[in-house]
């Protein structure tokens, strides 16, 4: 019965799987995540030589960490390379082009705007209700017409890098997934695994390493329910999207990918303090977020 009711829930994500159908083996997705990471790999090391060639270490130092505004866009702007990768990948091993990975587009765009606007709406109406600040005053960052003169370079930035991950992520692992496995445990659940081992950041998040990966897997099974759902990736890039708009460009951790935030968190990301409080208020914001963007596809 359970399974009758998630594959009714789910019946628009065959659209998408059934490319994958006609090649399901998994020495295909393995083989085609193998030509991605040479891809990524690749160009991520021509980019990062010709930063070096153009700057000290210490410019190389502040590019990886996304200090800078400069420095913020090109590396959210190298997440392209990820998209670059999806698309070889599929086109050689499942013989797919990247539309029939992210959906049709004028579908894709119409549910993101369906839901992006909502979740404007409900930013809005959070950022209108107190508290305040962040358990202490938010620290300013950048300047505030500096950070308006940027604002659309900021913003087709993180479309670029939410894109890339939703494309490899919701796209292309839960699609292959889909293709050879019925349970929704193994296609949404071994990408939203492998979504969190790559927010596992103990060096930088200490103490809070793994709430942090936990809060990233359960985003990516809440962002693969909504694409399956959907039956394109645009209310998940809507989401991804959204998330990131407020942790990149209004309040941002202070020490990484802080670079084009008005303002900073007050703490850090390793203060177990401060930041498990509102980890907890985190997950209960992701949640209504992920609940609002169900209702505004019921549309």
């Amino acid at each position: 019965m359970a399974a009758d009711l998630t594959g009714q829930a789910y019946a628009a994500h065959e659209r998408l799987v059934a490319p994958a159908r006609a090649r399901p083996e998994i020495w295909r997705l393995l083989a085609g995540l193998a030509l991605l990471a040479v891809v990524v790999f690749g160009l991520n090391a021509s980019l990062l030589a010709l930063v070096a060639g153009l700057g000290s270490d210490v410019w190389v130092e502040t590019f990886l960490s996304g200090s800078t505004p400069v420095a913020m866009l090109v590396l959210l702007g190298s997440f392209g390379f990820v998209i670059l990768g999806v698309a070889l990948a599929a086109r050689q091993m499942q013989r797919r082009m990247l539309q029939s990975i992210v959906g049709p587009y004028r579908e894709t765009l119409a549910q993101f705007w369906q839901v992006l606007r909502v979740l404007l709406v409900l930013g809005a109406v959070i950022l209108a209700l107190p508290p305040y600040d962040m358990g202490a005053p938010l620290k300013p960052n950048l300047a505030p017409l500096v950070w308006l003169a940027i604002l659309p370079f900021s913003l087709m930035a993180i479309l670029i890098q939410t894109s890339a991950e939703e494309i490899l992520f919701r796209g292309y692992l839960q699609q292959c997934l889909a293709a050879r496995f019925r349970s929704p445990v193994i296609w949404m659940g071994l990408p939203s695994v492998l979504f969190a081992l790559g927010h596992y950041v103990p060096a930088q998040a200490g103490e809070n390493a793994f709430l942090i990966a936990l809060w990233s897997g359960t985003f990516g099974l809440l962002m693969a329910d909504l694409t399956a759902r959907a039956g394109t990736l645009g209310p998940a890039i809507a989401l991804h999207f959204f998330n990131n708009l407020i942790a990149l460009l209004f309040i941002a951790l202070p020490g990484s990918l802080d670079g084009l935030a008005l303002f900073l968190l007050p703490y850090e990301m390793s203060d177990t303090g401060h930041l498990r409080a509102w980890l907890v208020v985190d997950f209960a914001l992701m949640l209504v977020a992920w609940l609002t963007a169900r209702i505004a596809l019921r549309r």
